[in-house]
């Protein structure tokens, strides 16, 4: 009857037949009978397959989804009078709740049905279950478990193992209250509960606790330092967990006179000040982790005498120390025991030395993000055990030591991003027969192996970016069957794709070719590919026509290589298949044609880069059913016809590029009544008429503005002083942009300075008008100065008048200014002297007349910058006598023209005297000002890099 009501996908319950073993049910799989009564004591039903993690293969998933019992649950369990034991874990039960009548199994000690897909609120009725042992509720976060009140716990009061992990307890109040009636519990696991706030009760009566786990709660809050005044008396206490708990406040120094305590998991808070000496008392010490807190270093020599510890985490802590030091620390009879040791992400400095040996049993070694230099040590070759050797992100020089090839039980060698190079052969990487994981992009070394070599290992992860592999594609690539993660970009291939390629057994989950000069046509993109898998083949010599890619392609990048014909073959291959790609990047390629009605079932797209091809025709308008496009670019294309009126459903668009094709009619208003989040628009050189919408102005995240040469005409939108991005910075681009960027795709191309430059991480820092190249009449409206963040404003090349605003001065950050070939009369206004960071100006050919104000930067430029006009004063030869009237170089008299030049070095050093000390001063006399300024150049410098 248990069988007939759930769903055996893996046939699991195959043996439960009265044809099978004469009926005789203790035969059956996961029955346990009484050797003498043949009663029925234990059902033993967890999924034998086990929960896998990101790196399971797409097959292994299946295999486990396919091995879950699913369905529901038949009463029929209650005639099994003699029922001690019922283990239906990791099923898949599909959300249904925890069945009542398992509180009538009154002969039930053993009950665990962990992560079985139950749902809702925990039943009462498991308090009748007087007998019980041990109990596991252990879910999922989606799985929604609850529980209101757990008064019906105090039933079980023989209970010594209770497991309520990801069970949500926000509504029960009495949560420590009714633990604390259990005298028996032994190990408590209350892991991402929700605690809530409860009043500290008088006596805390859990002194028969060995094991405690309150991780991924807000213990801070809930309890407060309580809980550390609690275990004082938890005599037995051997396991503690408080990770991901809130705290913020030093670690009490009572936590370590707990000489009993194994394992303790301090890990993701924020526990602060100085690692104290006292944890040299906790000579019972087995496994520690502090990772992840605000402590500092260094630390303690006392450690040196946990002769028991088998593993340490302190990564992303403030160690500040010579890692040689710790080392030395730890090199005594620590080091005789010591399975895992984790300090990456330190600020640890200092070179590796021969101290390594005394490491024997070392298993794991992370030393990533650190500033660790100088070579790796020969001595690590004598480390025999270790499985795990995480060197990346240091600046370790030098050539990789050939004794890494006798670390023969090595599974992870990871060292990217260092300063190495120099030769590796199957000297150093050929007798690792376990090596799962070789990730060494971004070092310089040289691949030289034999063209019939064939590696002992089975790798699933390969990084390689930036050696030399060699102009011929790696042969010995064909025997890794189960390579998921691929990077050979800029490894120097000039090379065919060989047929081979596509016929892992293993599908790939990320595959970067980029950056060689791979040529010849891509035959096809494997239908099964792994959910959402990374394609890219960017920046290389491949030409033919676009390949067919599988749906569950999440990143596909084909750009900048020599693909053609339409798009036709990519888009419209299968019209019914729902294609689950987020980023589909095929600029900077020959493709032509035009673009095809083909995007129904491409619902997912986030990212479309279809630029620099030369694609015709309109643009389709089932472009408007991309309801989650965030970043749109057909810029350098020969598309015509008018942005159709669907785009404005994609609300999310963020950028809009559709620059320098042939686009005609007005710019449509719906973009500013619709299109609210965009950064980035960008029309340039089109051949758009009529006026600039006023609707553009209540687009007020909008940075960049570019709408130079079309054909527009009327006056420049007074309401421009709604772009609030352009007025206040405020640091941040949204999620959905950071998401995008985050993946390397989004790159905005933005005319700056007469120069086309591209940005993609530092987009959130540019802010840019660009009208020119227009029709454009009437006054610079002066609200234009209240966008004091703008950097670039390009009105060049338009119809404009009257004078340049007098407070254009008040756009202290702006970088570049073009008024040229315009019809601007009056006097260049003083304040344009206040603009220290001007490094492009031009305004040149308008009717402009006067003196040219006096400052470092307005004197600086070239003389061109100013011509057309009627100026005088340095730069321009004319000189500016006390009559008004211009005189030309060689007019006037010699003393004029000595007291100008006199008069301009005056200016010039007053002016950069006062420039150099407004921006240099507070930094010189204020701290506060010299942190941030240290901090913004930190910054700047990572950006760069």
């Amino acid at each position: 009857m248990f069988k007939h009501d759930v769903t055996d996908g893996a046939n699991r319950l195959s043996s439960w037949s009265l044809h099978h073993s004469h009926g005789d049910c203790c035969q059956w799989d996961g029955v346990v009978c009484d050797n003498v009564t043949a009663h029925v004591l234990e059902l033993h039903l967890a999924n034998p397959r086990p929960l896998l993690d990101d790196y399971g293969s797409d097959a292994e998933n299946e295999a486990t989804e396919r091995s879950k019992l699913r369905g529901k649950i038949n009463p029929s369990l209650l005639n099994l009078t003699h029922l001690s034991y019922l283990n239906l874990s990791q099923n898949g039960f599909g959300g249904i709740p925890i069945p009542d009548f398992i509180g009538c199994i009154e002969s039930l000690r053993h009950l665990d049905l962990s992560k079985a897909g139950f749902g809702g609120l925990v039943p009462n009725q498991l308090g009748n279950l007087s007998s019980l042992e041990y109990l596991n509720l252990r879910a999922d976060i989606e799985d929604n478990l609850y529980v209101t009140d757990l008064q019906w716990l105090s039933g079980l009061s023989l209970i010594e193992h209770l497991d309520l992990s990801a069970v949500d307890l926000a509504q029960a109040s009495n949560w420590l209250q009714v633990l604390n009636t259990l005298p028996f519990l032994k190990n408590l696991y209350l892991s991402g509960c929700e605690l809530p706030q409860v009043p500290p009760p008088t006596h805390l009566n859990l002194s028969s606790l060995a094991i405690l786990d309150l991780s991924l709660n807000d213990i801070e809050n809930s309890l407060g330092g309580s809980i550390f005044h609690g275990l004082v008396n938890m005599t037995s206490l051997r396991h503690l967990d408080l990770s991901n708990d809130l705290f913020n406040s030093s670690i009490p120094e009572s936590l370590y006179s707990l000489d009993s305590l194994q394992f303790l998991n301090l890990g993701s808070n924020k526990f602060r000040g100085k690692l104290s000496s006292a944890i040299g008392n906790m000579t019972s010490a087995i496994d520690l982790d502090l990772s992840d807190n605000e402590l500092e270093g260094p630390i303690p020599i006392t450690m040196g005498n946990l002769c028991n510890l088998k593993s340490i985490v302190f990564s992303e802590l403030n160690l500040n120390q010579d890692v040689s030091t710790i080392l030395a620390v730890l090199s005594g009879c620590v080091s005789n025991q010591l399975d895992k040791l984790d300090l990456s992400g330190c600020h640890l400095s200092g070179q590796l030395t021969n101290q390594l040996r005394n490491f024997k049993s070392l298993k794991e070694l992370h030393l990533s993000g650190n500033s660790v230099s100088g070579p790796i040590p020969i001595s690590i070759g004598e480390l025999s055990s270790l499985r795990v050797l995480e060197l990346d992100q240091n600046q370790l020089k030098g050539q990789l030591p050939s004794s890494i090839g006798k670390l023969t039980n090595l599974e992870i060698l990871d060292i990217f991003t260092n300063l190495l190079e120099g030769v590796v052969s199957e000297t150093h990487i050929g007798n690792l027969p376990k090596l799962k994981v070789f990730q060494a992009s971004k070092n310089s070394f040289v691949l030289r192996v034999s063209p019939d070599w064939i590696p002992p290992f089975e790798l699933e992860l390969l990084g390689l970016r930036s050696w030399n592999v060699g102009s011929i594609f790696p042969l010995w690539l064909h025997s890794q069957k189960h390579l998921r993660y691929l990077d050979i970009s800029g490894s120097r291939i000039s090379d065919s794709l060989p047929g081979w390629f596509w016929n892992f057994s293993s599908p790939f989950q990320y595959l970067n070719l980029s950056h060689n000069q791979i040529h010849g046509q891509i035959l096809g993109i494997p239908w099964a590919m792994s959910v959402d898998s990374v394609i890219d083949l960017s920046f290389n010599l491949l030409s033919g026509p676009l390949a067919q890619i599988s749906p569950n392609v999440f990143f596909i990048d084909m750009s900048n290589n020599n693909l053609s014909g339409s798009l036709s073959p990519l888009l419209c291959y299968k019209l019914k298949e729902t294609m689950g790609t987020v980023i589909l990047n095929l600029g900077g390629n020959v493709l032509s044609g035009g673009i095809p009605d083909c995007w129904l079932n491409w619902q997912n797209l986030q990212v479309i880069k279809l630029s620099n091809n030369r694609l015709n025709g309109s643009i389709p308008s089932s472009m408007g059913t991309l309801q989650s496009i965030v970043s749109l670019h057909l810029q350098k294309n020969h598309l015509s016809g008018e942005i159709p009126l669907s785009l404005n459903n994609c609300t999310d668009l963020i950028l809009l590029d559709a620059g320098e094709n042939e686009l005609h009619g007005s710019i449509p208003r719906w973009i500013g009544d619709s299109l609210r989040k965009l950064v980035v628009l960008s029309l340039r050189s089109n051949k758009f008429s009529g006026y600039i919408p006023d609707e553009l102005c209540t687009i007020g995240s909008l940075q960049v503005l570019d709408l130079a040469d079309n054909n527009l005409i009327g006056s420049i939108p007074r309401c421009v002083s709604k772009f609030r991005a352009m007025a206040k910075f405020n640091g941040s681009m949204g999620t959905a942009i950071s998401y995008v960027i985050g993946a390397g795709t989004f790159v905005a191309t933005i005319v700056m300075k007469g120069q086309i430059l591209e940005y993609g991480t530092n987009l959130n820092l540019v802010r840019s008008i660009d009208l020119s190249n227009n029709q454009l009449s009437g006054e610079i409206p002066v609200e234009v100065t209240s966008l004091f963040e703008l950097q670039t404003l390009n009105l060049s090349h338009n119809l404009l008048s009257r004078t340049i605003p007098d407070s254009i001065g008040e756009l202290r950050s702006l970088e570049s200014v073009d008024f040229s070939v315009n019809k601007l009369s009056g006097s260049i206004p003083e304040s344009m002297s206040y603009l220290t960071f001007l490094s492009h100006l031009n305004l040149s050919f308008n009717n402009l007349s006067g003196v040219i104000p006096s400052s470092t930067q307005l004197q600086s430029f070239d003389s061109s910058c100013y011509e057309g006009n009627q100026l005088c004063g340095l730069p321009v030869p004319n000189m500016c006598p006390e009559n008004g009237t211009i005189h030309g170089v060689g007019h006037g008299g010699g003393n004029g023209n000595e007291n100008e030049t006199d008069w301009f070095w005056f200016g010039l050093v007053v002016g950069f005297v006062i420039g150099f000390w407004s921006v240099f001063g507070p930094l010189v006399f204020d701290k506060r000002w010299r942190s941030i300024y240290t901090l913004f150049g930190s910054q700047t410098n990572v950006e760069n890099h």
